[in-house]
């Protein structure tokens, strides 16, 4: 019986270290697409972009529409750098808020890269600069959802009725330990 329990809590010590330890040598890498008009693309931009729209053309399927084409691009809001919160903790990379053509908002994270951790989130931030955890809970925040990925390019839409301007900055939040894992401080975007 005793070999039983012991053996019962060695297996549960060594899930528990996986589960902690694991994010600290794994990287998850996500690589989303953010769809741009590309009428507002310089003709660089768009030089560049030609291979990839022309072969995306190529590989969909006929399809037709009644629906008229979109006006605008999307409007870049405001757009920040990842920091790190401290040494263990560091991030890089951009985030950048965009209103689409209907008015929803969504967060834009490109060439991101932070500390992998448990039960990471991403949080819209009231405060402007947050250098601890208590800027971050103290001023309030949105939670946005999990983060997909410690790596790469990703998309986090805005829940429909938030104010984007009472938020100062966005946050990698580890949700099991209260954790600032790195800030992005948004700056408005001059349009």
């Amino acid at each position: 019986m005793k070999k039983v329990v012991i053996g019962l809590v060695a297996v549960a010590v060594l899930a528990a270290g996986w589960f902690f330890a694991s994010p600290l040598f794994i990287d998850r890498v996500v690589d989303e697409d953010f769809l741009a008009d590309v009428s507002s693309m310089s003709e660089d931009e768009r030089q560049k972009m030609k291979p990839q729209i022309m072969q995306a053309a190529a590989n969909a399927p006929d399809r037709s529409s009644d629906e008229a084409m979109p006006a605008q691009a999307p409007i870049l809001l405001s757009s920040g750098n990842f920091v790190d919160a401290d040494a263990v903790h560091k991030g890089s990379g951009s985030a950048s808020v965009y209103q689409l053509v209907d008015d929803r908002h969504v967060v834009r994270f490109e060439n991101f890269r932070t500390t992998n951790g448990p039960a990471l989130v991403v949080y819209l931030a009231r405060h402007p600069s947050p250098a601890s955890a208590s800027d971050v809970t103290d001023n309030g925040f949105l939670k946005l959802g999990e983060l997909k990925g410690n790596v790469g390019n990703q998309n986090y839409p805005v829940p429909d009725g938030t104010n984007i301007d009472e938020y100062g900055s966005v946050v990698i939040w580890c949700e099991l330990f209260g954790v600032l894992f790195s800030p992005a401080p948004l700056e408005p975007e001059n349009t």
